[in-house]
């Protein structure tokens, strides 16, 4: 191991080179830096920055620390229960609804800074796989749906699952489907409610779910849609799951047809 003299001792060449040995090439920190130098961490900064050597960014610092071993990862081999994993989903699902708008605005900012870095032929592919999962979805359904479809399983419920045969001489299939209480339910992505394909698109969509409304209500089944305004997320899916049962519990109780709720 190579041993190092005080750090006053150098001059600025040397200072510059013993810093990009350690902080570049070997990756050590700042404060790891200035052990071996025998001064102080933002003495090192201060420097690396006078020498125009990148500095890492907070990112890439927790990076390298537990790579380097510094730091213990906060969640690896660790097994944390159902209820503890919710806990921390609702925390971060509140800390993104809490920001204020100048720091959504910061991240708005660095995630078209990060789009706009890519190439043509990544857009154009990351496009081809975005089409291609709304294609998947709308066969195999959503990363909501079936979430919803293992919850009312996992509590009792019969369901059926894209139904089709049960709104005569058509193909249109309810999404989930509750026999035993002819309650129809269909889960609305943004493409329902916004032009995510375009105007025609959209006018398109909204015909069809009217259609399948009347088809629906006019064979004698309550209908609950469910509006899916935020990506997926287990945090928020369980939230809305909970307003689920609750819109459930109403239309089996009451001699309401239909409700609306979302997430």
């Amino acid at each position: 191991m190579k041993c190092y003299k005080n750090y006053n001792g150098y001059g600025d060449n040397d200072k510059k080179n013993i810093i990009e040995s350690l902080y570049i090439e070997q990756g050590l920190s700042f404060a790891a830096i200035a052990d071996k130098l025998n001064t102080y961490a933002n003495k090192i900064r201060r420097d690396a920055v006078k020498y125009k050597i990148p500095i890492r960014d907070k990112s890439e610092a927790q990076s390298n620390a537990l790579k380097k071993g510094v730091h213990k990862h906060p969640t690896k081999g660790q097994n944390r229960s159902k209820e503890t994993k919710e806990k921390i989903g609702y925390s971060v699902m509140k800390s993104w609804d809490n920001l204020d708008d100048s720091t959504l605005e910061k991240r708005k900012k660095k995630s078209r800074a990060l789009w706009n870095k890519l190439s043509d032929d990544d857009k154009q592919n990351r496009f081809h796989l975005a089409n291609q999962a709304v294609r998947n979805s709308s066969r195999t359904g959503s990363k909501l749906e079936h979430f919803i479809l293992e919850q009312l399983v996992s509590d009792g419920y019969k369901v059926d699952f894209h139904k089709e045969q049960i709104l005569s001489n058509t193909k249109l299939q309810i999404d989930l489907f509750l026999p035993k209480i002819n309650i129809a339910i269909e889960v609305d992505g943004p493409s329902h409610f916004l032009p995510v394909w375009g105007e025609d698109t959209l006018a398109k969509n909204q015909k069809y779910d009217k259609k399948k409304t009347g088809l629906i209500l006019g064979k004698g089944l309550k209908l609950i849609r469910v509006k899916q305004i935020h990506d997926f997320s287990k945090s928020r899916s369980m939230l809305l799951y909970k307003k689920l049962v609750s819109a459930i519990k109403k239309l089996t109780e009451t001699e309401s047809k239909s409700i609306q709720i979302e997430d």
